[in-house]
C-alpha cells in the first residue's frame, strides 16, 4: 500500500510538552518524520512536522487524532497534502549553494529588510530561515549601546557574485545598514583566526597623529595621515614622511600616549568572547610596536607585528628598526601565523579600516571593512560601519546569550 506525506503546521500559544504530545500521537501510527523545524517570536509557536505514514484509514485517524490533540493543547492545526513528486523536488534542493547574509544596525527597519529581501527574491533564492542574533531591545529603558543583527540563511543558485553584493552595498549606502554576504561552509562555522589592525580600529585615534600633536607637527602629519588611508599616497612614502616630522620627542610622552589610547566600542566585548572560544589573535599594524604591546597586556592578545620607534639618549630619532609593516607585510604576517598555528587560510578573519589593510582583507577568509573609508569598503568583502567592534560576533553567527555568558 502506497504511503501519503503530510505537513502539519501547528501555531499558537507555546507550552511544555507540545513537541512530545504531538509526536507521541504520530508514534502510535508508525508515522515516519521527514523534517522538522520551530520558531518562537514573543511565546508564539510556529512548529512544523512533514510525516509519512501508511494510506488508508491510518491516515484519516491520524488527522483526527492530531487535531483532537492540538485542541487539547490550545493551538492551531493545519494539514497540507505532499505529493511524492513536489517532495522529491524539495529533497533535490539540499544540493544547492547556501549563503548567510548578516544586518546590522543600531535598529532595523522594515524598509531595511524589505529591500534586501527583494534582492533575495529577484535572483530566485529561498530564505531557510531567519534568526535574531540580538537581545530583546526594551522601548521603556534607553539602551547605552543599541544594536541589532539578523541572520538570513539562504540557499539557491548566484550566477554573478559581485552583482549580488552590489546590490547590497547600494542599499548599505542608502539606508545607514551593514549587510554581509558569505558562502556558508565548514569555514565559516569554523574560523579561528582574527587579525586586526590597530589605528582607528582597536583603538579610535592614529597614535602617530597624537605623536605629532605633541610635537608641535600635528597638522602637517595628519594630512600625510589623511592621504595614506585613502590610498592616495604610498603607505611607506608616507610613512617615512611621518616619521621625519616626530625627530626629537621625548620618549616619556609614550606611556603617557598609550595610557591615554580610546579603545574602541565593543573591542572589549570581542576580544574577551574571541579568547573565550579559543580564538587566537594578532595585532597587524603600520603602527608602532610600543603601542601595540600595551594593548595586547590591556585585551589579551596572542601576536603584534608593527613597527619599531628607533630610541636614542631617550629621544625618536625619526627612524625606525626593521621593516616597514605596510600593506603587503599585514599580509605576510596573516598567512604567517595562520601556517605557525596550523590554520588554513580560510579560517581566518582580517579587520581594518585603511587602505594599507586591503591585502590582508582580501587574503583572509573574512575580510572586514570597520567604520572604512570609502574606497576601503568599496574593495572589502564586508564592512561595519553602524555598530561597534563587536559586530564582528554577529557575522561570525553568535547570538548575545552566547557572548554575554563570559560578562
Amino acid at each position: 500500500m502506497a504511503n501519503e506525506i503530510f505537513l502539519l503546521n501547528i501555531s499558537g500559544q507555546d507550552k511544555p510538552g507540545l513537541t512530545s504530545s504531538l509526536t507521541h500521537v504520530l508514534t502510535n501510527y508508525g508515522a515516519k518524520i521527514l523534517d522538522i523545524g520551530q520558531a518562537n517570536i514573543h511565546d508564539t509557536l510556529s512548529l512544523g512536522f512533514m510525516f509519512e505514514i501508511e494510506s488508508g484509514n491510518n491516515s484519516a485517524t491520524v488527522l483526527k487524532d492530531l487535531l483532537f490533540k492540538a485542541y487539547e493543547l490550545g493551538v492551531q492545526a493545519k494539514f497540507t497534502p505532499i505529493s511524492l513528486e513536489d517532495y522529491e523536488k524539495w529533497v533535490k534542493l539540499q544540493g544547492k549553494d547556501r549563503y548567510i547574509i548578516t544586518i546590522l544596525g543600531e535598529k532595523l527597519s522594515a524598509e531595511q529588510i524589505s529591500k534586501v529581501t527583494k534582492v533575495i527574491s529577484d535572483k530566485n533564492l529561498n530564505i531557510d530561515a531567519i534568526k535574531r542574533l540580538t537581545g530583546r531591545t526594551s522601548l521603556i529603558q534607553k539602551e547605552e549601546y543599541p544594536r541589532a543583527s539578523i541572520q538570513l540563511s539562504i540557499r539557491g543558485k548566484i550566477d554573478c557574485k559581485s552583482d549580488f553584493t552590489e546590490k547590497f552595498m547600494q542599499i548599505s549606502r542608502d539606508l545607514d545598514v551593514d549587510i554581509a554576504f558569505q558562502e556558508d561552509n565548514i569555514y565559516r562555522r569554523n574560523r579561528r583566526l582574527v587579525c586586526f589592525d590597530m589605528d582607528s580600529t582597536l583603538i579610535q585615534t592614529e597614535v602617530i597623529d597624537e605623536l605629532a600633536e605633541i610635537a608641535g607637527v600635528g597638522d602637517e602629519v595628519r594630512a600625510i595621515t589623511e592621504s595614506a588611508m585613502q590610498g592616495e599616497i604610498d603607505f611607506n612614502e608616507s610613512f617615512i614622511k611621518r616619521m621625519k616630522l616626530l625627530k626629537g620627542l621625548n620618549e616619556d610622552v609614550l606611556l603617557k600616549v598609550a595610557e591615554n589610547l580610546p579603545i574602541t566600542k565593543g573591542a572589549k566585548r570581542l576580544i574577551d568572547t574571541l579568547n573565550n572560544y579559543g580564538f587566537k589573535t594578532a595585532i597587524l599594524s603600520g603602527g608602532f610596536t610600543y603601542f601595540g604591546h600595551y594593548l595586547q597586556k590591556k585585551l589579551g592578545i596572542d601576536y603584534v607585528y608593527a613597527n619599531q620607534l628607533e630610541i636614542k639618549d631617550g629621544l625618536l630619532t625619526g627612524g625606525y628598526i626593521g621593516d616597514i609593516v605596510d600593506g603587503n607585510k599585514k599580509a605576510e604576517y596573516l598567512k604567517e601565523i595562520a601556517d605557525k598555528e596550523g590554520i588554513n587560510i580560510s579560517q581566518t578573519i582580517a579587520v581594518g579600516d585603511g587602505a594599507n589593510d586591503l591585502p590582508m582583507l582580501n587574503l583572509a577568509g573574512l575580510g572586514i571593512a570597520f567604520h572604512a573609508k570609502p574606497t576601503v569598503k568599496d574593495n572589502a568583502q564586508s564592512s561595519i560601519s553602524s555598530i561597534g567592534l563587536d559586530g564582528v560576533l554577529y557575522l561570525l553567527g553568535y547570538h548575545d546569550r552566547h557572548i554575554d555568558l563570559i560578562d
